[in-house]
């Protein structure tokens, strides 16, 4: 059996709305990133008074898009 999950990540899973800061913890990446894409568009949060959350939906967009981006070759060392 592979190991539970963390409680919050439990509870994550079950709301609708999240904060940035449990938007970062569901993707792995920092809050700061989390900010960062939602300032570039790529992230798209919903307005609530001052606060800003981010649905489940978008996120689960977001990795979508992420999945079908075609992948960009890297660079040879010998093309200068």
């Amino acid at each position: 059996m592979g190991d539970p999950e963390p409680l919050r990540d439990v509870m994550a899973a079950d709301r609708l709305l999240l904060t940035p800061e449990e938007a970062a913890s569901v993707l792995r990446v920092g809050r700061t990133t989390v900010y960062a894409l939602m300032k570039s568009g790529d992230l798209r949060p919903v307005h609530i008074g001052r606060s800003c959350r981010i649905s489940q939906a978008e996120l689960d967009r977001y990795v979508r898009r992420l999945e079908a981006a075609p992948l960009r070759p890297h660079p040879s060392p010998d093309a200068a």
